[in-house]
């Protein structure tokens, strides 16, 4: 894990955090009033956001498995990387908010058939302090479809 400065971004990374964060504003949060905005980016410079989507059940659907879902909608299954942000209704976030369990669970998988560590860019509000990691970090030995012995190219 490295922290690094928004400016010490590549032209993509910032690309995908600043989609990241406008997908953030759209986020659909009467329960937890948390905003969430993830972007899914790959090497040609694509990037699929993302928001939260919560329901009265008080379950939701996090930014990254909502950016995952968009993007296999449109029929994209490689990435190179996520970058994630995040606030609170009347506070911004002073440290970088990280994927949940399930949503690292996706994004390995994403990074399995995307045959690569997926970067992951992690970002408070103001991108004062920015965390660039990977999914192999976050989720140190994982399960993903490779261990199943699934042809990945099929589903590539």
């Amino acid at each position: 894990m490295n922290t690094v400065r928004y400016e010490e971004l590549d032209e993509l990374a910032k690309k995908a955090l600043d989609a990241a964060a406008q997908a953030m504003e759209h986020a659909y949060n009467p329960y937890s009033h948390f905003y969430v905005g993830a972007a899914l980016f790959t090497e040609d410079g694509t990037i699929i956001p993302g928001t939260n989507y919560e329901s009265a059940t008080y379950t939701s659907i996090c930014a990254e498995r909502s950016a995952i879902v968009s993007a296999n909608t449109a029929g994209i299954r490689r990435f190179k990387g996520v970058a994630v942000i995040a606030r609170g209704e009347d506070f911004a976030t002073t440290e970088v908010t990280t994927p949940c369990g399930s949503c690292r669970q996706m994004l390995y998988e994403v990074a399995q058939l995307s045959g690569t560590d997926l970067l992951v860019i992690l970002s408070t509000t103001h991108r004062d302090k920015i965390v660039v990691t990977t999914i192999k970090e976050l989720l140190p030995l994982g399960f993903g479809p490779a261990d199943l012995q699934i042809d990945l190219q099929k589903y590539a």
